[in-house]
């Protein structure tokens, strides 16, 4: 539904959230590990996840990535999808056209823009702190 990008913003996110819960500053590789996913990729990700103001950084020895609970209260998936610059499924055309938009709609344009916006609606709404609590409920899908 998203692109991969996206998907990996929102599994490291979560995993970070997951780990910062327990009081863990994750590394890189780590991180990279526990998402199931690319080590340069996690990094391109975490590294626009920092600038959006999503995670936090710190180097050195105790170095690492943290998003503590407060902020994760604060954070909402859309937030996530813009600090990777993911237009994705609110932003772009269903049909893969260029120039779609409301003045020239492509056929499926109408169909889908009442979609687009409960999308948009979610992902604005949805906090990191309240996935995390419905992910642990149970048994977890996050890897530890």
């Amino acid at each position: 539904m998203f692109s991969k990008t996206s998907e990996y913003a929102l599994k490291a996110t979560m995993v970070v959230a997951a780990a910062s819960r327990n009081g863990e500053r994750l590394t890189l590789g780590a991180i990279a590990e526990r998402a199931g996913m690319p080590k340069a990729f996690t990094a391109k990700v975490l590294q626009d996840l920092v600038r959006g103001g999503v995670l936090e950084s710190r180097k050195g020895r105790h170095g690492g990535f943290d998003l503590t609970p407060l902020q994760a209260r604060k954070v909402s998936l859309r937030m996530i999808m813009d600090a990777v610059g993911a237009d994705d499924i609110t932003n772009s055309c269903v049909m893969g056209l260029d120039g779609c938009d409301a003045e020239r709609p492509c056929p499926m344009h109408k169909d889908f823009i009442h979609v687009k916006q409960a999308i948009a609606q979610i992902l604005g709404q949805r906090r990191v702190h309240d996935l995390l609590d419905e992910l642990t409920k149970g048994e977890t899908l996050l890897k530890r």
